[in-house]
């Protein structure tokens, strides 16, 4: 995701001579600098030793959520003026703990669309964060898809709506090739046509600005196919397996958040 970011903020116009990667692992540098990216380094002190960039430093921390007190403790040292963080469950509260004072911290939950320019973000600024420092955020995040501020305790819903529903998608789009092989079809078919069904249905949703209960019956002729097929996911619970899906998803972000 980090490196969606970095690639997102490239192609949004951002010169890469005030970005830098840190990156640990000796292969994973040298796979960056082979594919043309960004500079980076092994320290956060060696990549800000890089940049040219005038004025406050900013830093994203895209790591593992278990390694986010680690790489805090080790920024302390040179005192960004902000971050914005995408580590799932690691709470502002921690983050401002661990970062100190002299930080601005911002917390976001992206989702994996981001890898491809059309990511949904949310973001929740920190205690000392100003307008300057949400709208720092909100520019990075809207480089790979857009943006929203929300309030902390409505990221947990935001985990479980945007960041996890990408799975849900995928698992739609899994059901609707074995249905058309089911069916006939043979399975290439199957995907080229569900996979296109599903973009295609997604970008009427938000270019035509209508309703999706409005769209799904200028679909559903009366006694028509589609009202049978509508009928049978009814029938068998679909609505109600996605709410159940969601509330699960949120509830287990709201458990990875407490306290240890």
């Amino acid at each position: 995701m980090g490196e969606a970011l970095a690639t997102g903020l490239i192609t949004a116009g951002w010169p890469a001579a005030q970005l830098a990667i840190v990156e640990k692992d000796p292969a994973r540098r040298a796979e960056l600098a082979s594919e043309g990216k960004l500079a980076s380094a092994e320290t956060v002190s060696l990549a800000l030793g890089q940049l040219m960039a005038g004025g406050p430093i900013g830093v994203v921390i895209a790591v593992k959520p278990n390694d986010v007190e680690e790489v805090c403790r080790e920024l302390r040292t040179v005192a960004p003026a902000r971050i914005l963080s995408i580590a799932a469950g690691v709470t502002l509260a921690r983050l401002e703990r661990w970062i100190g004072s002299d930080t601005a911290v911002v917390r976001a939950m992206p989702n994996t669309p981001a890898l491809v320019g059309a990511g949904a973000s949310a973001l929740a600024r920190g205690s000392t964060a100003s307008a300057d420092d949400v709208a720092w955020a909100a520019s990075i995040l809207k480089s790979v898809g857009t943006a929203m501020e929300v309030p902390e305790p409505s990221l947990d819903a935001v985990t479980g709506l945007s960041g996890s529903g990408p799975a849900y998608v995928f698992l739609l789009a899994e059901a609707l090739i074995d249905a058309g092989v089911l069916v006939g079809l043979p399975r290439a078919a199957a995907k080229e046509l569900a996979v296109q069904t599903l973009l295609g249905s997604a970008r009427l949703l938000a270019e035509t600005g209508e309703e999706p209960s409005t769209l799904r019956a200028g679909v559903t002729s009366p006694g028509g196919t589609t009202a049978a097929g509508v009928r049978a996911l009814e029938a068998a619970g679909m609505r109600s397996a996605i709410l159940e899906a969601v509330t699960a998803a949120t509830g287990r972000s709201r458990e990875l958040g407490q306290p240890d």
